[in-house]
């Protein structure tokens, strides 16, 4: 691999050509793509595979409950102040960790553990321990493993955020979205400024060994000026990494976004004005844009991954951890393994009626082809170290015994010529490299070896993903 420049370059012309819909490539295929005509035990099959190989695992559990909504949310929730519903989601979430840890060689060691939502902190700290038992008691966890957790800052205190720590989370991120009281407000996510000081302050007292931020651009009433306080007060957090999404208005999916005032949405050019600021203050300020919406700290491991080559993408975002196969807990989680991939039901009575039957909870999937594994592999690659090693992926796949890249790849010949004209990519004779101009179009340029992209025509592509940008 070779040493990249770790900048960034704005080019509002270039980023508005290709400012359209497309797939976040957290997998490849997107899961989009993924069936109710599927053959539940392709999954057992995959993990018989991953036991023999010893794949390590990485490991997320689901949370969907959420005491309030937030309009801006396209995760999969249920609102609801009756924290009594928690009670038999943890019995089945622990019916099915057993059920899954069956299939497990005992010996592969997890790498990661990451409790995501809804709102983790949603259970107390009974619940939170009682879960926390369940997967250490059947699962064997690496002494290094990070240990994450997702928060609500307006849901915990000083004591929860120790006890997390205490009980093993080494890392903890929260959603900030924006600081300014009217944004907030619109959004139905009110947290005053000095709460958010406060969560951090305790994070840092409890010894977590990483903290991330999230922030979302595009919201209603925000402006140039006013984000760029709400980046400013972030920096005043030091967290260690930060994300910056993208706000997709898609109230054809997401009916809560209603709620919001759609005259207030910042306009396109509002909104790319927003990114070139947020990223010239990041940046300016240490932080090394890792891809897609991340940033972090240049000492910070992604950054140094990405700098080796080493950084990987899963459903959990980047990671340092080796490849490894993904285990999805609870309603709507995704699970990777090998070559195949699930997802469980989305709706609570359908998991809990499969876990009844003693069957897993797998509602829809996909088992991917050879073809997949190869798109897959220069997605992943462009998409984690911004270049593609020509003979690394022929030499990985065997291409180079009938046809090479070239060949494999003629008919995206001409779309990667395009990029390149455009100034998005650098191709030489062993490789492809991503250019400062196109990071910041990277899904862009990984839909170029996306075979399905070709059957989302029309409607479908424009109402199921967010644009580029």
């Amino acid at each position: 691999m070779k040493q990249l420049s770790q900048a960034v370059e704005f080019d509002a012309a270039l980023l508005n050509k290709y400012n359209q819909p497309l797939p976040r490539y957290t997998s490849y295929p997107p899961a989009t793509e993924l069936s109710t005509d599927f053959d539940r035990n392709a999954f057992k099959t995959a993990i018989a595979v991953g036991n023999h190989k010893q794949t390590p695992l990485s490991l997320y559990c689901h949370i969907p409950f959420c005491e309030t909504p937030c309009y801006f949310c396209g995760c999969n929730t249920i609102i609801t102040q009756r924290k009594e519903v928690a009670e038999p989601y943890l019995g089945y979430l622990a019916r099915q960790i057993r059920q899954v840890a069956s299939l497990v060689d005992a010996n592969r060691l997890v790498h990661q553990l990451h409790w995501g939502g809804g709102t983790p902190n949603y259970l107390d700290r009974t619940q939170v321990e009682f879960l926390w038992n369940q997967f250490n008691r059947h699962f064997r966890f690496d002494d290094a493993a990070e240990i994450s957790i997702e928060i609500n800052p307006s849901y915990i205190d000083r004591e929860y955020i120790l006890f997390l720590r205490q009980l093993g989370f080494n890392r903890i991120s929260f959603g900030i979205q924006d600081f300014n009281p009217t944004v907030q407000e619109a959004i139905n996510r009110v947290q005053p400024e000095a709460m958010l000081f406060d969560v951090m302050d305790w994070m840092r007292e409890a010894g977590f060994e990483s903290v991330n931020v999230d922030l979302i651009y595009g919201l209603p009433f925000q402006t140039q000026e006013t984000f760029q306080e709400t980046v400013q007060k972030t920096l005043q957090l030091n967290p260690d990494r930060i994300a910056v999404f993208n706000f997709a208005y898609v109230p054809w999916i997401k009916p809560i976004q209603k709620r919001m005032p759609e005259s207030a949405l910042p306009n396109a050019a509002q909104k790319l004005k927003i990114l070139q600021n947020t990223i010239a203050q990041l940046t300016h300020n240490g932080y090394v844009f890792i891809g897609m919406d991340h940033f972090a700290r240049p000492n910070d491991e992604l950054a140094i991954a990405q700098q080796a080559g080493q950084l990987h993408r899963n459903f959990q975002g980047y990671t340092t951890k080796p490849e490894s196969d993904l285990l999805g807990f609870g309603m709507t989680s995704i699970s990777m393994l090998q070559d195949v991939y699930t997802q469980n039901h989305k709706r609570l009575k359908d998991f809990y009626q499969a876990i009844d039957a003693n069957e897993l909870p797998i509602e829809k999937g996909i088992r991917l082809n050879q073809d997949d594994l190869i798109r897959r592999t220069v997605i992943m690659e462009l998409m984690c170290q911004f270049q593609l090693s020509v003979q690394d992926l022929e030499e990985k796949y065997h291409l180079g015994f009938d046809r090479d890249f070239n060949d494999y790849f003629a008919q995206e010949i001409p779309q990667l010529d395009a990029l390149e004209a455009d100034g998005l990519i650098k191709r030489w004779s062993d490789g492809i490299e991503v250019t400062a101009i196109g990071r910041l179009l990277i899904r862009n340029i990984a839909s170029v070896f996306d075979a399905y992209l070709g059957d989302r025509t029309g409607d479908r592509t424009i109402t199921t993903f967010s644009k580029a940008i």
